[in-house]
């Protein structure tokens, strides 16, 4: 996993500082630069009179606004970006697409943004620009919604826990994940969340032994061969239920540091399933989109 340039939205709140804390920290791992990038949105509406009277055109207070947004990207994160090569970049317009067009102009690697602000509206806001990035892009994206509840040890990877679909995209998905693995000399665990097994039966839902068991023992063989096709030999984990939840728990109980799920562009990123930004919304460890 070749990571040369790391991508950062910043919107200079305290999330956005855990966020670039865990992208210096990639950057230093694998000698990566980062492009700190802050989109200003435009205003569409007349700015109204300053307190002291005089009028003042919308076009006026835009211009005031980028410049006290450019003057705050010069000096954000200045301790925790220290002996990196960083670029910073201001622009205007709307964010996702700014942050899909910089991508692909730049040739990022990584793109590491948080997808949680301050105030409901904001997260909300800031969670659609996320959802839309991850709509639209090929290369990677690592995100973080619970970056402010992480604990306050300094940051590393030494677990990795993978996300198995046993789709057309998990080759890719567990190659990316053993690489990144090894990069950063962790351990990788591969976890499969099957369908729920159960049956509703007399006195409600019961689960049906010989189902689980011949669900589990497909899942399993299709993952022998998964890793025998791409040379790992990590742990497995295999459950049944809800994803994101469960997910967690693998996290919870591998104490997990990245959880590495599939990315596809233009559809679900998570395959076909539609879980994919379930589960990075419920994640309580940063989720690497490959």
């Amino acid at each position: 996993m070749r990571i040369h340039k790391i991508l950062v939205p910043v919107v200079f709140a305290e999330t956005s500082r855990h966020a670039v804390q865990q992208a210096a920290w990639l950057a230093r791992r694998f000698h990566a630069e980062i492009i700190l990038l802050h989109v200003v949105t435009p205003l569409d509406y007349p700015a109204g009179l300053l307190e002291s009277g005089h009028e003042i055109t919308a076009r006026d207070l835009h211009a005031r606004i980028v410049h006290r947004a450019q003057e705050d990207l010069d000096q954000a994160l200045r301790p925790e970006l220290d002996g990196i090569a960083v670029t910073r970049v201001l622009l205007r317009g709307n964010p996702a697409h700014e942050i899909v067009k910089t991508a692909r102009d730049q040739n990022v690697d990584l793109i590491v943004m948080s997808t949680r602000g301050e105030g409901v509206f904001y997260r909300f806001l800031l969670g659609s620009v996320t959802a839309k990035v991850l709509h639209e892009i090929e290369c990677p994206v690592w995100t973080g919604v619970h970056l402010e509840d992480a604990q306050k040890r300094e940051f590393s990877i030494r677990r990795v826990l993978c996300s198995v679909e046993l789709n057309g995209h998990s080759h890719h998905t567990v190659s990316l994940a053993a690489e990144m693995a090894a990069a950063v000399d962790a351990t990788l665990t591969l976890v499969h969340i099957t369908g729920s097994v159960e049956i509703y039966g007399p006195g409600g839902f019961h689960v049906d032994p010989p189902w689980k068991e011949k669900i589990v023992s497909f899942a399993a063989e299709e993952i022998a061969k998964l890793q025998q096709d791409v040379g790992t030999k990590a742990e497995v984990i295999i459950d049944s239920g809800n994803v994101p939840e469960l997910l967690n728990r693998a996290a919870e109980q591998t104490k997990a540091d990245v959880l590495v799920i599939g990315h596809i562009p233009g559809r679900s990123h998570l395959g076909d399933n539609g879980n994919g930004y379930g589960i990075i919304r419920a994640s309580q460890i940063p989720v690497l989109s490959v």
